[in-house]
């Protein structure tokens, strides 16, 4: 039996003894009157942070739409910085409040408890309890006081003591050396060498009920380390798609009156963090982390005594010199003293010798502001393994008009017949290494591993054994529910989640690549000590399988990836890719009606793929919308908002009433934006750039004459955005055939966007410069057109600010490939499982929303602060639908005009930047 007594508002579980506290929404009801802010802002920010405010106290899960350009991100700071500082002063006031209370209960006499209260117990048994409960609260609250009075202390010693930190370095750089001595002492007691084989043995797997995970770091416990580790506090989690992103936010934050008070951490991946030179070497995000794992378990592993007696002495094995107890705690604090993106973190981490990395997640705790990619905080695993607590936390996700599709991402997983092939002959050879030494259950777990890839190849209509590349099948593509999948490749009586709960507990992956990297991961000749023949030929074999992969893979066309080298594609070829193994079948152990499996077979194995596809991303948000305290979701543009709230909120479980929303309008003046339909040309050709119409030469020479016309009397730059790479090739071919590339070059310098990211920053330069060249010069070009295309790399994330972008021209609206399979059984399921509004199947809203999403992306490219100006042309007559015009953003659609004919759009257009052109003179 419970008896529960209630003091304030926390609660005591008599029967078990326990203080049972619950968490309070603490609300300001008046609100804020005043934000902090860094210069007098506009009424749409002051609008917009009273919203944010009342959306945090509140609960809410909002939707907050401000174009690029009115401080959105200003706004998101001061708003939500604000509600926290109140926050935090009012429970403090309650905390104090109810210490007083409990003091005071401890000190006044107790009046005797009623027999009807006391009847199941003695009165003198609810005295005691009651006696000891309050008691706990009150050493609770005063613990709790005493740790925030003490973080406090020391982040403003951080702070104002420059001196203390220079002492600190000094302190540092004084360990530093004793270590190296430590180190060299300790390689040189060294003997005899270990096996080398003895870190590549993978861990015992033990269930739950036999043991636990020891520690967050690499499964033990250490003193030193558990004084590093603190309690969570009330804290913003704000999350961007990119580091680029990421590190603008920060400098705004920098730039905000809050820069000096609030404690934040920036985190990254250890591709982004790591500082220690031999590991950052290694190229690839999964060899880094191999290598900083294996040196945290040589930093934490403790041999048992009898282990220890029967293993020689050898030297040392490679530890991390930043990851010291000592230098990480240096860093913590500095980390939350002073605001730091990530450029400023590695400097800071080179300099005190310490991890960036480690540093910043024993920093999330205590820290008020944590800033992240996506990934690490939608992703459930990604998201334990940062030490990230959701529970009680504000979230917002910034960047969020592709939220769902982001979602379907990053929980989708894709594997090669190649990669399933390297991983089936890796695994198979190193259980055969070890065969003797592993334990009875690892060897039950590894066959199962190796029994379901070999089912994934033969799905594939291969074997394993053999060479991927010269493996034909005829082509063809499959799509499949998860079961059906399942027992199509005989996997169905494989426990998938106990197979996951393995690939967690034994670290396979991880022992699987330091094995290949071992032996045959860069393609070297194996070296080993002394082995029996039988031994040296099956590590030959292997060496020899391997290389034979990896040179026929390097014969194969590698698919363009932007931001990787040859270098680093051949570093990640020679890595293990059970990673990838692990996380598809993670994937499949979602609901059978939530994804779907994607059968490619593209004429060899090697090129053929097996990919899970994530239908339904309600299920992973659900989550994350149930622990938040509230998650704000904003973005530039947010249109169309319904279809997002469906798919997404209401699918997850969100009541309608828990959803706020809002949009405000642009900074600038109405008369300086210019957007027009254009439905005819200057010939008068109807523009209709559908599937079917958009290659005849008619078409791409009325578009021609439209740019022609547009360069005419458009100033400074213009970006032309095409539907897609391989129209815009071929309507660009056409124009150099027929002289039309010619006339426009006479008019404006012509620039195309690259195919590669790393070139991107080089094209925008000499667009920019040459832009500016022409302005000081009088005749000849008037500016530069550039080429770009609908969700390519100048589609999101571009300033074409002032001069760079006086024009944006749309051909034709970018929908997506209906053929594709993906794409259908996405149809098929929203039509399936989503309710019909306005006479449209959900299906049909998809393919729409996704269109008009990427043209509301593209056209935001232009106008970015309160004095820009510029002109935006939507080149085909579909835009002067209804339903088509309701899903441009509202700043954008109440002031957009529809021509039928060519004419009154050019006088329009012309006369817009003649009045621009004389108010800049006026104001010279």
């Amino acid at each position: 039996m419970h008896t529960f007594i209630s003091i304030s508002n926390v609660m005591f579980d008599r029967g078990h003894e326990r203080l049972l506290q619950f968490p309070r929404l603490i609300v300001m009801e008046n609100g804020r009157h005043h934000f902090p802010f860094p210069y007098q802002p506009y009424t749409i920010q002051e609008d917009f942070m009273h919203s944010l405010y009342s959306a945090l106290d509140q609960g809410k899960v909002g939707i907050f739409e401000s174009p690029t350009g009115t401080g959105k991100s200003l706004s998101l700071i001061c708003g939500a910085l604000s509600w926290l500082t109140d926050f935090e002063a009012n429970k403090r006031r309650e905390a104090a409040a109810l210490l007083q209370e409990g003091e005071t209960a401890l000190s006044s006499p107790k009046e005797e408890a009623s027999s009807q209260n006391s009847s199941a117990e003695p009165d003198w048994i609810t005295s005691f309890v009651q006696k000891k409960a309050e008691r706990d609260l009150v050493s609770k609250l005063k613990e709790d006081e005493l740790k925030r009075k003490k973080r406090e202390e020391r982040l403003e010693v951080i702070r104002n003591n420059v001196q203390l930190k220079y002492a600190m370095k000094r302190k540092s750089g004084d360990e530093d050396e004793a270590y190296k001595l430590l180190q060299l002492s300790k390689e040189a007691e060294a003997d005899a060498p270990a096996s080398e084989d003895d870190e590549d043995l993978m861990v015992e797997y033990e269930s739950d009920d036999e043991s636990k995970l020891k520690s967050r770091f690499c499964g033990t416990e250490e003193e030193e380390e558990d004084e590093l580790v603190e309690e969570h506090v009330t804290k913003i989690y704000y999350c961007s798609r990119t580091h680029s992103q990421l590190t603008q936010f920060v400098h705004e934050v920098q730039k905000s009156p809050f820069s000096k008070d609030i404690s934040l951490v920036t985190l990254g991946s250890r591709q982004n963090l790591c500082v220690n030179e031999e590991v950052r070497r290694l190229g690839s995000l999964q060899r880094i982390n191999d290598r900083c794992m294996e040196m945290q378990k040589n930093k934490h592993e403790k041999l048992h005594h009898d282990e220890e007696a029967k293993r020689k002495r050898g030297p040392a094995k490679s530890v991390c010199p930043y990851n010291r107890a000592s230098a990480l705690q240096q860093m913590r604090d500095e980390v939350l003293g002073t605001v730091h993106d990530i450029e400023q973190l590695l400097k800071l981490g080179r300099e005190s010798r310490s991890c960036p990395y480690y540093a910043s997640r024993l920093s999330v705790p205590p820290a008020q502001l944590v800033v992240l990619p996506y990934q690490m905080v939608l992703h459930e695993a990604t998201r334990r393994a940062a030490g990230i607590q959701l529970n009680g936390q504000v979230l917002i996700i910034d960047e969020a008009h592709n939220l769902s599709d982001t979602l379907s991402c990053i929980h989708s997983a894709e594997l090669s017949g190649a990669q399933l092939c390297r991983t089936h002959s890796q695994l198979s050879q190193y259980a055969e290494r070890f065969k003797r030494r592993l334990k009875a259950k690892n060897v039950m777990y590894i066959k199962q591993v190796l029994f379901v890839i070999e089912g994934l190849v033969q799905v594939l209509g291969g074997k394993v054994g053999q060479n991927p590349q010269s493996q034909t099948s005829q082509e063809a593509t499959e799509m499949l529910t998860i079961n059906d999948f399942l027992f199509k490749a005989h996997i169905d009586n494989i426990n998938l989640f106990k197979l996951h709960k393995y690939f967690e507990k034994s670290m396979i992956s991880r022992k699987l690549g330091g094995f290949v990297e071992k032996y045959a991961g860069s393609g070297m000749s194996v070296h080993t000590p002394i082995r029996s023949n039988k031994e040296n030929r099956r590590i030959e074999g292997l060496n020899r399988y391997l290389q034979s992969l990896q040179s026929n893979q390097s014969m194969a066309p590698v698919p363009p990836n932007d931001q990787q080298g040859s270098v680093e594609v051949d570093i990640v070829q020679a890595a293990s890719p059970m990673m990838q193994v692990e996380g598809f079948f993670m994937a499949l152990t979602n609901s059978n009606s939530d994804g779907r499996v994607v059968i490619r077979k593209q004429g060899t194995l090697s090129e053929s793929s097996i990919k899970f596809l994530l239908l339904n991303p309600a299920v992973p948000f659900a989550q994350v919308l149930k622990e938040c305290r509230a998650v704000i979701i904003a973005g530039g543009t947010m249109q169309p908002v319904s279809d997002f709230k469906q798919e997404l909120l209401f699918s997850a479980g969100v009541e309608a009433e828990r959803i706020t929303e809002f949009s405000c309008g642009h900074v600038i003046p109405p008369e300086n934006l210019l957007p027009i339909v254009l439905c005819s040309g200057p010939s008068g050709q109807e523009l209709d750039f559908t599937f079917q119409n958009r290659d005849s030469p008619r078409m791409m020479d009325e578009t021609g004459r439209i740019l022609s016309n547009i360069c005419n009397v458009v100033p400074g730059g213009v970006v032309c955005f095409f539907p897609s790479y391989e129209y815009s090739r071929r309507i660009v071919s056409h124009w150099q055939s027929s002289g039309v590339l010619t006339r426009l070059a006479n008019k404006k310098k012509i620039f195309q966007e690259p195919k590669k990211a790393n070139q991107v920053e080089q094209v925008l330069g000499e667009f920019s410069r040459c832009i500016e060249r022409c302005s000081l010069q009088d005749g000849g070009l008037t500016g530069a057109l550039l080429f770009s295309v609908v969700g390519g790399k100048m589609s999101e994330g571009i300033n074409f600010s002032d001069d760079l972008g006086r024009c944006v021209v749309m051909v034709g609206m970018p929908y997506p490939n209906i053929k594709s399979p993906e794409l259908q059984e996405k149809m098929s399921y929203l039509d399936k499982h989503l309710p019909h509004s306005g006479g449209r199947s959900p299906g049909q809203a998809l393919i729409e929303n996704l269109c008009m999403k990427a043209v509301n992306q593209s056209i935001g490219r232009a106008i970015r602060h309160r004095g820009d100006y510029s002109s935006i042309l939507l080149c085909d007559r579909r835009y002067s639908r209804s339903s088509t015009l309701s899903k441009l953003p509202a700043w954008i659609r109440n002031c957009t005009s529809t021509h039928q004919s060519f004419g009154p759009a050019f006088a329009a257009i012309r006369k817009f930047f003649v009045e621009k052109k004389l108010q800049s003179k006026l104001q010279l």
